[in-house]
């Protein structure tokens, strides 16, 4: 101490650590009033920034407060320094977190926009959260006077050797960021893979990506199995796709009057069905003559995967009742067999035994 403490530099100390506090409250009283009219907004990054900013704002004040505490306490030099040096470090851990917060959050949100879903791609957001608390800490370690190229040197050398013994997740790592960097699969898309598995992907992290059946079970797939797998995407490039029906009629059936009516009957669908097209055009194709029926394909249209199972059963429904109506028949499979008188007899091996009655009374 430079000098001895009076009542005075108490009170200013007080004064100014009061004034931190008050601040701080203040400010986040603010904030959640920012954070109200930020929820009201269509973009979702002003939530993300104004919730991020709550723990490092006021927290600010109260470190300014204490700055200037200790500024009017005549500290010595050791003393000073370290109360400064204390405070840099809570405000740069206080400022990372917050970092690692708002660009977090701007990434996920940013991968929900384009995957249109609530899911979201976790593969990026960890990777954002780790790389930010990183710089951070070496940030945090520089201010406190400790050199980091030695950490630095130790961690390239380390990393060589973690590299090695986790070569499979860093497979599947780097499987999932082409995925997802390819553009190939998003959170929310409808797959189908060649060994059987599918259903909408869910998220996709650092290591595996999940999949939502729709039995709602949940499919966990590596990342490079998913990359070295063939799969069918239902969501690319489009969401919208067609649905193809087989139907089949008899042979004394007017062609003309059948496809009128089954045109209907789509029509009729496509208006009133959730998740049909309203704008899409009927389409009716007959390819087939068949062992008892002339068989055709109906095309109906169909906003998403998911949607084909509802519209192809009341499409069913009502065509089946529509064709009732109209006295339009759909056969059975049938097929005539004709014995002839003198034909060549059966071996011996091929007759079917005949059961004799038995004369044996019942007791």
């Amino acid at each position: 101490m430079t000098r001895a403490l009076t009542l005075h530099d108490f009170i200013v100390a007080g004064i100014a650590v009061v004034a931190g506090v008050v601040a701080a409250v203040l400010l986040r009283m603010l904030l959640r009033w920012l954070g109200r009219h930020a929820t009201r907004t269509r973009w979702a990054g002003d939530d993300v920034l104004v919730d991020a900013l709550r723990a490092l704002v006021p927290l600010s004040a109260v470190a300014a407060g204490l700055a200037s505490a200790a500024a009017v306490l005549p500290l010595t030099a050791g003393v000073g320094r370290t109360v400064n040096r204390s405070l840099t470090v809570l405000l740069i851990l206080a400022t990372t977190v917050t970092a690692a917060r708002l660009i977090t959050g701007l990434v996920r949100e940013l991968a929900q926009s384009r995957s249109g879903v609530a899911g979201s791609a976790t593969i990026f957001v960890n990777i954002t959260r780790v790389v930010v608390l990183a710089i951070g800490f070496l940030v945090m370690l520089q201010s406190l006077g400790i050199s980091i190229t030695p950490l630095l040197t130790a961690l390239g050398v380390g990393g060589l050797a973690v590299a090695l013994a986790l070569q499979d997740t860093l497979a599947n790592l780097f499987a999932g960021v082409h995925i997802l960097a390819s553009n190939t699969v998003q959170p929310g898309d409808y797959i189908r893979l060649s060994s059987g598995e599918e259903g909408y992907v869910v998220d996709i992290n650092w290591r595996n990506t999940t999949i939502k059946e729709l039995s709602n079970n949940l499919v966990i797939i590596p990342n490079g199995q998913l990359a070295g797998t063939n799969m069918t995407n239902f969501n690319r490039p489009e969401q919208e796709m067609t649905l193809l029906v087989q139907v089949g009629v008899g042979y004394d059936s007017d062609l003309e009057h059948v496809e009128r009516v089954t045109m209907e009957v789509v029509s009729e669908v496509m208006k009133n069905v959730e998740g049909a097209l309203p704008e899409h055009e009927p389409l009716v194709r007959f390819h087939t003559f068949g062992d008892s029926r002339i068989s055709f394909t109906v095309i109906l249209g169909v906003g998403e995967f998911s949607d084909q199972y509802r519209i192809k059963h009341e499409f069913i429904k009502r065509l089946h009742k529509r064709y009732q109506v109209e006295g339009i028949r759909i056969p059975a499979p049938t097929r005539t067999v004709a014995l002839h008188p003198g034909g060549a007899a059966l071996p011996p091996e091929m007759e079917i035994p005949m059961q004799r009655e038995s004369s044996t009374p019942l007791v």
